[in-house]
């Protein structure tokens, strides 16, 4: 959220965060948006139904003008109805190039322990649409990061980090162009 409030302040990204959402009062990401200023909810998925959750989302979502949702740190499915609501509006980012090291509980230093271990000989980010499955959406774009022989998780992840800002920032700049378009699996750039 700082990096792409960063971007928006740096015109890199024609954008305005309308509202910071996290599912717990106490979650790190809504201290540091109250302290940015940004307006905050917390939407609890606890005791609710997927649909209940879904229906207070879309009127968050909804109430605050929201038109794009840029996640970050969300380690649940979105509910079908926002994924509806919202279609190739929805962007995520992960810390591997999907879709290797993907999908349920594949995120932090989980993805960059199972990179290392793997072999690969580059890693990198994916910004890509979110959808109904954990990182299957369509992909937005990815920047390639090479794995080093004395990378640990925590090195790997120094290294990716910068690359993770600056492509988020990247591709919700071609959303709000209008730029993007997909034809089946495939994301394509309109010039």
């Amino acid at each position: 959220m700082l990096a792409l409030q960063k971007a928006i302040a740096d015109g890199r990204l024609a954008a305005r965060i309308v509202c910071v959402i996290g599912s717990r009062a106490d979650a790190p990401a809504l201290a540091i948006a109250r302290e940015q200023g940004l307006v905050t909810k917390v939407v609890s998925p606890k005791d609710r139904t997927d649909t209940e959750y879904g229906d207070v989302l879309l009127r968050v979502l909804r109430n605050a003008g929201a038109d794009t949702i840029a996640l970050a740190g969300y380690m649940r499915l979105l509910p079908p109805a926002v994924v509806a609501a919202f279609p190739r509006r929805i962007v995520n980012i992960h810390p591997s190039l999907l879709p290797a090291f993907g999908g349920h509980g594949m995120y932090g230093e989980k993805v960059h322990r199972a990179v290392i271990e793997s072999g690969v000989q580059f890693s990198g980010c994916t910004v890509h649409f979110a959808d109904e499955e954990f990182d299957t959406g369509p992909i937005i774009l990815q920047k390639v990061v090479p794995v080093m022989q004395d990378d640990t998780p925590q090195t790997l992840a120094a290294r990716i980090l910068p690359c993770e800002h600056a492509a988020y920032a990247e591709a919700l700049q071609l959303i709000a162009e209008n730029r993007l378009h997909v034809e089946g699996r495939r994301v394509l750039r309109n010039e």
